[in-house]
């Protein structure tokens, strides 16, 4: 009897342990699953940052360019217009703001010595001005209409400050072919306010580190714009240029085609070329 009951008391001892331990695995188990997507979520935000990271990395160093740029606006019927552009722009190495860059017009005669004059900055509203010659003033563009349409095209005037790296919050979706080559796909969200965008999602590819699409999502989250980068090349061994980019309007059926010409790298520009009073000096 002894020997009877203290196996009882052993396999009720044995089963109790079981039990716990059950419990204790069952407890372990919801606390992965409550954790798990949240974990999923950080490390998919730090590889898309990583990867915004060599994009603007493979960028830095070029202290200062200009190029030649031809605007091609095109209705919904494939009716074209073409404007003619000069684009200057001053690299600024403090991380906590973002390049100066200039767009003088050059023609046609009615919009000639137009101007946009950008200082970039991360979470603080760009500092934007436009230079209308038939006026002779400048014009700042107010942080709540930089979502709108720059001179008639399909670009507005935030796609034309420097994408610094630090005014997004990133999560990285999926790879996948994309062309000849194999593109990472992140989403990435302003993080400054009175972004006309909510959200844009970049392919880019994982060869040069360079972004060959972007599609924009409006303030409804619905996709407005699509724009696409191509004929990259590369300048001083290290510094790529896509010298077409292409705007479509998904709402409107219209487009704008940017096409980059006679790159230069390394001019003599200071601050002084990108100060406000340089506007009232074109011609």
């Amino acid at each position: 009897m002894l020997n009877l009951t203290t196996r009882l008391r052993s396999r009720q001892n044995t089963s109790s342990m079981g039990a716990g331990m059950v419990n204790t695995l069952a407890r372990l188990t919801l606390l992965l699953i409550a954790v798990t997507p949240a974990w999923a979520e950080t490390v998919a935000d730090q590889r898309g940052y990583q990867i915004a990271e060599r994009t603007d990395r493979s960028d830095r160093g070029f202290h200062s360019s200009i190029a030649d740029l031809t605007m091609v606006l095109r209705d919904a019927s494939g009716n074209e217009s073409t404007r003619a552009l000069t684009i200057q722009t001053l690299e600024v190495s403090d991380p906590l703001l973002g390049d100066k860059s200039l767009i003088l017009f050059n023609t046609p005669a009615d919009v000639r010595g137009t101007a946009l004059l950008s200082h970039s900055r991360i979470l603080e509203p760009d500092d934007q001005w436009l230079y209308l010659p038939a006026l002779r003033r400048e014009k700042r563009i107010s942080s709540a209409n930089k979502s709108g349409p720059f001179v008639g095209s399909e670009f507005a005037f935030e796609d034309f400050t420097a994408q610094a790296l630090e005014k997004y919050e990133y999560q990285y979706l999926r790879s996948e072919p994309c062309g000849e080559f194999v593109c990472d796909v992140v989403e990435r969200r302003p993080k400054y306010a009175e972004s006309g965008y909510t959200r844009q999602i970049s392919w880019t590819d994982q060869n040069r580190s360079q972004m060959v699409k972007v599609e924009f999502y409006d303030r409804r989250d619905t996709l407005l714009k699509t724009l696409e980068m191509e004929d990259y090349r590369q300048y001083e061994g290290k510094f790529w240029r896509a010298h077409r980019l292409t705007m479509v309007n998904h709402l409107t059926g219209r487009s704008t085609d940017l096409v980059y010409s006679d790159y230069r790298f390394d001019t003599e520009f200071s601050d002084r070329d990108f100060e406000k009073s340089v506007l009232r000096r074109i011609r």
